[in-house]
């Protein structure tokens, strides 16, 4: 799986490197900058880019505004990005882009080497990881009406979904079975008006309005 780092701190990007490359995925190259790291996307088109909020030279939002070029202008590129805290407005603008191939997590989260390098993996291969403090403030500073008809378990169900989470992944983290799961969803989908439709992903629906409500 062919990777670009984009990471201004010396050490964390060898570090990244050297814990991709162990994983299994392939550097192409890791840089320091936003405007170095446009330039490597274009030049190797890779399967993810995983990119720092916070880049020179102004260290504001360097990497979140590359990340959003890169998710314009070369769709197949998944990105996740890194941030050294929960900054709700940038995790919201990924999204706003595109719902797929895109994933938001804490720097904390790269010292759980195996959760990290499976999210990059979800991500590459389509789907969302979004960390769970980002998703827990979201909750907390977003409680619209219709999240509200939600119970306590289908608001943990969303919430799941929301983190990139599979129905597998929902079982094995709830310990419940999968028709369980299968039933929260589709009474997540009824309470939040997402009827069935074949040019619609309700999974998707369900987590951005969970997001932006």
């Amino acid at each position: 799986m062919r990777t670009v780092i984009a990471e201004d701190s010396v050490l964390l990007r060898a570090g990244l490197t050297r814990l991709l490359d162990d994983g299994g995925f392939d550097v192409v190259e890791a840089v320091s900058d936003a405007d170095q790291l446009l330039r490597a996307v274009e030049e190797h088109r890779p399967d993810v880019a995983l990119v720092d909020v916070r880049m020179p030279p102004t260290y504001t939002d360097e990497g979140i505004r590359a990340a959003l070029v890169i998710r314009q202008q070369f769709p197949a590129v998944a990105v996740v990005v890194l941030s050294q805290y929960v900054e709700e407005r940038y995790a919201t603008d990924l999204l706003s882009v595109r719902t797929t191939g895109v994933g938001y997590l804490l720097k904390d989260r790269v010292a759980h080497v195996t959760e990290f390098l499976d999210a990059l993996r979800r991500v590459a291969a389509g789907g969302t990881a979004l960390d769970p403090e980002v998703v827990a403030q979201l909750i907390v500073r977003h409680r619209p009406d219709p999240l509200e008809r939600l119970t306590p378990r289908e608001s943990e169900v969303l919430r799941l979904m929301a983190e990139g989470r599979s129905n597998n992944g929902i079982v094995d983290a709830l310990r419940v079975s999968h028709s369980a799961v299968e039933k929260y969803i589709s009474s997540i989908f009824t309470k939040l008006e997402l009827p069935a439709a074949e040019s619609d992903h309700r999974r998707v629906l369900a987590v951005l309005k969970f997001l932006r409500t």
